[in-house]
């Protein structure tokens, strides 16, 4: 226990350290020297008139000499093919994703390519896919030829975009059914120039790249349609990297802002600030109804119901605190530190509890035995630690922007040390049901014993059905449900952990009836009798004892 609690200490210091570069929905990434030839900066889920806001503040490429036309840099925004399973440019290939043409997009998904060209200072947008989407952006000043702007930032940002006089004439349609019902961003005061585009309308175009000091900068806003609404991946390429044995350091900082009508959350994650102060309402109330229960048998109860009681109200305060997070990210577009660490202590205490729970009812202590083994005592040791770096794991995650390479080797660390705690907190169970097993044959109480192991092979069952459908089933139900339903996957991970608590608690409830509680409290008489035997100067001598109800009495002669 003293390890899990000097673990805690320590994870609460790491996570402050973290909470102060935590940007949330607001995202600001910096890179220096990266090697990778893709970097994911992003997924959000987009309504309709939702906006994403990309800024290149700057973007240093190395000396070597490259053809940036055979290996192109730049990003790729688009939409997944399967809810949310993401699209080919997400898929490692071997086509750079930013020389993909319209004939290999055979899904027609919305895909943006923005490829930047350094020799003419232009970034050339290339639209496949249908779509809606309205691009804001800063027009290259010297079109090339045949290459027109083809809609004007509207002088009010509250009248909507008007065509260019000097559209192609392909494009002069009825301007009463093409103009978009959308809410425009407010314009730029200090870039006058910024151009819409209506994107499905107009399939290329050249915006303009600025270089100061050697490094590149350009700006782009982006204003979903109601047709292409969906799950977006927001990337960044630089090509040259995926040839073998090549690795050019690269740097850039780039800050992304997304966010839809009613607020900075993703379309999956709207929902969730409701969800989780039902549910801990629903574990708080479920708590006071356990608390109720030991109070009512307080005769029968152990040590290990309080330690589920704990579990319980530490459960309900750390949803509490989680749904206040999201609100605020919601509201404010990054979380506020204090809820914020809150919420990472009460989360992390909670599956310290959680784990340490488990691991105690499948030894079977105050249950079936007193006292752990040498072998159970390990599994404490090595479980509560992991399970403690999980936590912090899974606080690293949160705190770092998705891009970074941090991100995904913490998010390693947390799949894989999730894995092993998961299948280390099996062996108690099996340890015990071996132990009742051979207790069934051996000490005459074959019936009793053979109860117990049953209702334990139940709660063997109880904790695989849980750990796959919160590790296997749900994720696999994410991926197959539509964007925006997205948070179905945290309603069912909630749910199912209430009804594991509720089984659990049900199956070591305090009542006379149990037959967990029908232990033989004996055991110190039995080893008197041992003692007793040994010795042949007390041949002869009797001695009375109590049966497990105490309501009969029987005599053990030692002759």
């Amino acid at each position: 226990m003293a390890v899990a609690h000097r673990g805690c200490v320590v994870a609460g210091y790491i996570l402050l350290l973290l909470l102060a570069g935590c940007k949330a929905r607001i995202h600001k990434l910096t890179l220096k020297n990266e090697t990778r030839s893709s970097v994911d900066l992003n997924n959000f889920g987009f309504f309709h008139n939702g906006t994403l806001d990309v800024n290149l503040l700057s973007l240093r490429l190395p000396d070597q000499l490259v053809n940036y036309s055979v290996y192109p840099v730049g990003f790729t925004l688009s939409r997944s093919r399967v809810n949310g399973v993401l699209s080919y440019t997400a898929e490692e290939t071997e086509t750079c994703p930013l020389i993909l043409t319209k004939q290999t997009n055979n899904n027609n998904e919305p895909l943006i390519l923005f490829l930047i060209d350094i020799n003419t200072l232009s970034v050339n947008v290339k639209v496949i896919g249908k779509q809606d989407n309205i691009l804001i952006a800063k027009e290259k000043a010297e079109a090339p030829k045949g290459q027109k702007k083809t809609r004007e930032a509207p002088d009010n940002p509250d009248n909507p975009a008007k065509p260019a006089e000097n559209s192609k004439p392909s494009e002069n349609v009825d301007k009463s059914e093409d103009k978009p019902k959308v809410n425009l961003p407010p314009k730029d005061e200090d870039k006058p120039e910024n151009t819409t585009f209506l994107l499905g309308k107009t399939n290329q175009m050249t915006l303009a790249l600025d270089k100061v000091d050697d490094a590149y900068n350009f700006r782009f806003q982006m204003v979903v349609g109601l047709v292409a609404e969906g799950l977006y991946s927001l990337k960044f390429h630089y090509c040259q990297n995926r040839s073998p044995g090549i690795k050019l350091p690269y740097s850039f900082t780039v800050e992304v802002t997304e966010k839809n009508p009613d607020g900075y959350l993703s379309a999956a994650e709207i929902p969730l600030s409701r969800l989780y102060i039902g549910m801990a309402g629903v574990f708080f109330t479920a708590a006071m109804v356990w608390v109720y229960t030991l109070m009512k048998h307080r005769y029968s109860v152990f040590k290990i119901h309080w330690l589920m009681a704990a579990l319980a109200f530490t459960k309900s305060t750390s949803l509490v605190f989680h749904s206040i997070n999201y609100h605020f990210i919601n509201t404010e577009g990054h979380p506020i530190e204090g809820w914020a660490v809150m919420y990472y202590i009460t989360h992390l205490l909670k599956g310290a509890l959680l784990f340490i729970t488990l691991a105690l009812i499948g030894t079977g202590w105050a249950f079936v035995k007193y006292i752990l083994s040498d072998k159970e005592k390990k599994i404490f040791m090595i479980v509560i630690p992991l399970q403690v770096l999980a936590n912090v794991a899974y606080i690293i995650i949160e705190s770092t922007e998705e891009g970074s390479s941090e991100y995904y080797l913490w998010k390693e660390i947390l799949f894989l040390v999730d894995l092993i705690c998961c299948g280390a907190i099996l062996f108690p169970v099996v340890w015990s049901i071996r132990h009742l097993q051979e207790a069934s044959s051996t000490d005459g109480k074959a019936a009793m014993n053979l109860e117990k192991l049953k209702l334990f092979r139940h709660y063997y069952v109880m904790i695989v059905c849980y750990i796959y459908f919160t590790r296997i089933i749900a994720i696999l139900l994410k991926v197959t449900m539509p964007f925006q339903w997205q948070w179905c996957y945290e309603f069912l991970v909630e749910v199912s952990t209430l009804v594991f608590f509720v089984l659990t608690g049900y199956k070591f409830r305090p009542a006379s009836n149990n037959p967990y509680l029908q232990l033989p409290q004996d055991e110190e008489d039995v080893e008197m009798d041992e003692v007793v035997t040994e010795s042949g100067a007390l041949e002869g001598i009797s001695k009375v004892k109590k049966t497990c109800n105490g309501r009969d009495r029987q005599k053990e002669s030692t002759l």
